[in-house]
Parts: structure tokens; C-alpha cells; sequence
């Protein structure tokens, strides 16, 4: 039996080594190439019948439609927000775990909360900015003023109170972003639920309120409340009349509710991809748009890497407004 030269073996080693290493490699990307091949479940971190929760079945439909998958949806209420955000963070990254967060989950709890229980920059992959929505600064009429600066001048003569659905929430942080801008000191009054702000707000039982434009517009469109402004750095469309506070006199005033699709730490980019084009796709679809709006949102969009920067930029933004107004989760 002839023997082969010692380099030929050697030759013949290296191309078994190399071959056997290509095909471990070609492993996780056939798995993932056949992405999605079972149903996908998007936690929506707030209960059914929520702002949340609607917003969240709007996502699963166009997403299930395109990837051509059923897309159920997991609500997860609990802590602001951050049960069903902590279950994503401990998910498998395999595209088959999504998170419709919140600034709230990735943002504003993080200064309300000692330990959220995950990082929510180094614990998610950002996939796209969905919706945003403003709040409306609205008041009862009996106050007997038509602008911010008249609101901000009789807040300087004697107090005011203003409801909000609890403490942390959109409607906190406006209350006691409004005090620091303006050098006011308005009295919070935490409520239950926005509801309850609402109807004591219309008797005349505190003085202001502010709250997502659908909450008030019915309130409003009767003359039982005034609104004054809105928290958004644009106007909205469903009540296009209504100024910024900005353009009502506070600069650096800034506050939405925004919606965004995240997965956990580490979802391979080509996913991340295929659902940030299909959330895109949904944005620039006028039907959808359309029955977006009526929801009282407005369209984003963009890119992971925004959705990083914007997460990023919201943790910062509140930690001094949450430190200064010394504000504590319910």
C-alpha cells in the first residue's frame, strides 16, 4: 500500500477542517434564512383595550400580513410597563419574541424605578420608531384664560391643580414639566385612572389636566373643557388649531407618547431588517395612516440605529425633570 507525501495529508486535513467549519457556519444562517417558519408573538406590555394594545394588533396585522405568519399578541401589563418589557429582554434573539415598547419602558422608567429589571439600551435590539402621539393642555373654562402665558400668570397669583391618570405618567411628567419651565408651582393630583381626571376636571373640581388628544376632543368639540396647547414638537392633525407650547411661549418643552418594535439583545440584523422595512411599509400606506391618525397617533418611522439614539435621548431628557419633581411609580 503506497503512503501519501506528509503535505498532501496535511492538505487533505486543512480542506477537512475548513469544510467542516463552512458547514457549522451555514447552520444558523439556513436557520435563519428560513425565519419566520412558526407563529410570532408581540408582547404588548398594557392591557387589552388599551392605547397600547390597539396600536399593538394595528403592528401584528401588517407584520403577520408580510412575513406571511400569525402574529400573536401577548399583553403584559404590570410596572409601568416593564413585566412585558423584562419578558423580552430574556427572550431567545430569534425573531420569534417582539416588544412593542413605550418611551416609558425605554425611557421615563428608568428614572422612576430603582431597578427596572433589564438595561433598556444593552438589553433590546431596536427595529423601528413606530407612532408618537402629544398630549393637550387642557383646562376648565371657568379658569376664565385663552393662553398659556394667562394660565402661567394666574398659576403666579394662586394655586392650581392638575389631574393625571397617576404618578410617572405622560400627564405627570407634563404637570411637573410645566412647573419648571414656567417657575410655577401647580399641585399634582394623581387619579386612578384618566377617566376619573377627566370628569372632575369637566365639574370644575381641579383646574387642569393633560391628556392624549382623543381623551379630551369629545370634552372639547361641546365646549366643557378649553384646550391651551399641545406637547408635541409639531401640531397634530386632530386638532390642527391648537398651538405647541413652543409656539404658546415655553421653549424646550417637549412631550410624547411614542410607541416603537423592539426584540431582545443580539436578533440577527437580517430580521431586524425585514421588520423595520415591513413597519415602514405600514407608515407609508395611506389607508393605514389614515386609520392610525383616527387613533389619535402620528406616524415615525426611521431606522434602528434612530430608535437607539431616540431611546437614548429619553432617558436622558427625564432624569433631572423625575429628580426635580421628585417623582415615585405608584
Amino acid at each position: 500500500m503506497t503512503s501519501r507525501p506528509a503535505a498532501t495529508l496535511m492538505q487533505a486535513t486543512r480542506r477537512a477542517a475548513l469544510g467542516g467549519l463552512a458547514a457549522l457556519l451555514a447552520r444558523p444562517a439556513l436557520a435563519q434564512g428560513a425565519w419566520p417558519n412558526r407563529p410570532i408573538r408581540l408582547i404588548v406590555p398594557f392591557a387589552a383595550g388599551t392605547t397600547t394594545d390597539i396600536l399593538g394588533r394595528i403592528l401584528a396585522e401588517a407584520i403577520g400580513r408580510q412575513v406571511g405568519q400569525t402574529i400573536v399578541v401577548d399583553n403584559r401589563a404590570g410596572a409601568g410597563g416593564n413585566v412585558g418589557a423584562l419578558a423580552v429582554a430574556r427572550a431567545p434573539a430569534d425573531g420569534y419574541t417582539l416588544l412593542l415598547g413605550t418611551n416609558g419602558t425605554h425611557g421615563i422608567n428608568a428614572s422612576l424605578f430603582t431597578d427596572q429589571g433589564f438595561d433598556p439600551v444593552k438589553d433590546f435590539t431596536p427595529i423601528a420608531p413606530f407612532v408618537t402621539t402629544a398630549a393637550v393642555l387642557g383646562i376648565t373654562p371657568s379658569l376664565g384664560v385663552s393662553s398659556v402665558a394667562e394660565l402661567v400668570a394666574l398659576a403666579k397669583r394662586r394655586p392650581l391643580t392638575f389631574a393625571s391618570a397617576g404618578n410617572g405618567t405622560t400627564g405627570h411628567l407634563s404637570q411637573a414639566l410645566l412647573n419648571l419651565r414656567a417657575g410655577i408651582d401647580t399641585q399634582h393630583v394623581p387619579y386612578r385612572n384618566a377617566g376619573q381626571g377627566v370628569t372632575d376636571l369637566v365639574a370644575g373640581r381641579v383646574d387642569g389636566m393633560f391628556y392624549h388628544p382623543l381623551g379630551l376632543k369629545p370634552q372639547l368639540d361641546v365646549g366643557a373643557l378649553k384646550a391651551l396647547a399641545v406637547t408635541s414638537e409639531k401640531r397634530v392633525s386632530i386638532l390642527p388649531d391648537l398651538p405647541t407650547m413652543a409656539e404658546a411661549g415655553l421653549q424646550d418643552f417637549v412631550v410624547e407618547g411614542r410607541w416603537h418594535l423592539f426584540g431582545p439583545a443580539g436578533l440577527p440584523p437580517e430580521i431586524v431588517a425585514r421588520l423595520n422595512k415591513t413597519t415602514n411599509d405600514l407608515l407609508a400606506d395611506p389607508a393605514a395612516l389614515a386609520n392610525l391618525r383616527a387613533q389619535g397617533v402620528e406616524p415615525l418611522g426611521g431606522t434602528p440605529e434612530a430608535l437607539g439614539e431616540m431611546t437614548r435621548a429619553e432617558i436622558a431628557k427625564w432624569r433631572p425633570v423625575v429628580a426635580a419633581a421628585n417623582i415615585r411609580p405608584d
